[in-house]
């Protein structure tokens, strides 16, 4: 079965026209077949009437009968409209039509008159046979006919023009119910769109603005949604507590490994496996928080604002290693992300490219239809493209001998994800180093 409505409602409403359109067709024909019959039998019995007039009239000279039926087909040899008179010892007269033919009609009795169906001198007829008695005494079977295929060539046009208007009235049909079916959806259409915008527009679903078949749908909606947001909203701030609770022991435990180490004990191993714990922990809670927030994020957060923030932070930190740092963002490109979310992902991939670029970072925004694509190159060594993938593995390091945890990019993979996005890695085409691309849904303000 369709879980479509819309193609539900249309497929429902073409069968039940088809349904309705087949049964008033046929009745409709039926009606007007009967129509067309009793219309060819009553013009048999006026010409039946005219025959026995031109009898009547006629007096000896049977001739005369013709012109009381002034029709040319009954002069012309097997038009397929035929009169005939037979008296009671045998003799016929006939119209020219019927040439060296005679219509076997039954005989029937005074005042009574049958209609039948012969074998013509050119097809199948259908015609009219009635006894009459003169003035005279004498007594006279009468029969006119008319060929069927006038019959059947009514019959057709009928039936033609029956299918061109019911099929007419069907593509009406179809199209009225299209339209219908899309005007009463309307309401379901508005509601999506408005559930998709929800976090955009930062306002609630207004019950008022749906029919009233939808507004209870609507409130529960928003129900659902503030109940979703609230537990949401919870899971975050938990996240953050744990993270207030975890740096207090750890920056503890570097102090004591810090005066260990001051005091010449040698903390080295201990102060790598605190620092893996530490980014561990990081990348935990960072998965636990954008994992809430992916769902909850839409207000738009402008990138520019961001990579300034980045920028001044990033400068301050290498104005002593002779490094820079180029940023270059439209004002008007926003993304749907949490503002600390975003700055700890582009924070990661910049912090990457400082620790391996010779002199320059770059950080680069452009737009791809509904996404913002925000490129950080590096005039580094660069990774070969086997080694992408473990690059971006949790825990994945290339070079040892480089301090890290080899965790970055992997905190930063996760965070794409979560809001519908992605991490790839290449060879930057101007600096020749490593090109990191995160894009995530997005847009131009003002589009």
């Amino acid at each position: 079965m369709s879980h479509s409505l819309r193609r539900r409602a249309v497929l429902g409403g073409l069968v039940w026209a088809t349904l309705a359109f087949a049964g008033g067709g046929y009745t409709l024909y039926r009606v007007m077949d009967s129509v067309v019959i009793n219309r060819f039998d009553q013009n048999l019995a006026e010409i039946m009437l005219q025959l026995a007039a031109g009898l009547a009239n006629s007096a000896d000279d049977r001739s005369q009968i013709s012109v009381y039926l002034p029709d040319p087909a009954y002069g012309r040899p097997y038009s397929g409209r035929y009169w005939q008179v037979q008296a009671a010892d045998g003799e016929v007269w006939s119209s020219r039509s019927l040439f060296d033919f005679l219509l076997d009609a039954k005989p029937v009795d005074t005042g009574q008159f049958e209609f039948w169906e012969l074998e013509g001198p050119n097809g199948k007829v259908r015609g009219l046979t009635r006894q009459v008695v003169l003035d005279t005494g004498q007594t006279w079977q009468l029969a006119v006919a008319n060929s069927l295929s006038e019959l059947a060539a009514e019959r057709k046009r009928i039936r033609d023009s029956l299918t061109i208007a019911f099929g007419v009235l069907g593509a009406l049909g179809v199209v009225a119910a299209a339209f219908l079916t899309s005007f009463s959806l309307q309401p379901l259409n508005k509601l999506r769109q408005d559930v998709t915008n929800r976090w955009n527009s930062g306002k609630r679903l207004l019950p008022s603005d749906y029919p009233e078949e939808v507004a209870p749908l609507v409130t529960d909606l928003n129900d659902l949604l503030d109940r979703n947001t609230a537990i949401l909203e919870r899971a975050r701030r938990r996240a953050a507590d744990m993270a207030h609770a975890l740096n207090t022991p750890v920056a503890i435990m570097r102090n004591e490994l810090g005066a260990m180490q001051a005091d010449g004990v040698n903390a080295e191993r201990a102060q790598e496996a605190l620092e893996r714990i530490e980014s561990q922990i990081a990348r935990s809670l960072s998965r636990v928080r954008s994992a809430n927030s992916g769902e909850i994020a839409g207000n738009s957060v402008p990138v520019s604002a961001s990579l300034e923030r980045l920028g001044r932070a990033f400068r301050r930190l290498t104005e002593d290693s002779g490094k820079v740092l180029d940023v270059e963002c439209d004002a008007r490109f926003e993304i749907f992300i949490d503002r600390e979310d975003l700055e700890e992902a582009l924070g990661n991939i910049i912090d990457n490219g400082f620790k391996w670029c010779r002199t320059k970072v770059r950080v680069r925004a452009s737009a791809l239809e509904n996404l913002v694509a925000i490129t950080i190159e590096d005039d580094g060594p660069g990774v070969p493209e086997v080694s992408h993938r473990e690059a971006l593995r949790a825990g994945g390091r290339l070079d040892h001998a480089t301090p890290g945890t080899g965790l970055g990019l992997a905190i930063v993979t996760d965070l794409a994800q979560a809001y519908g996005g992605t991490l790839e890695l290449g060879a930057s085409a101007d600096l020749k180093g490593l090109s990191a691309v995160f894009t995530i849904p997005g847009r131009i303000r003002g589009d």
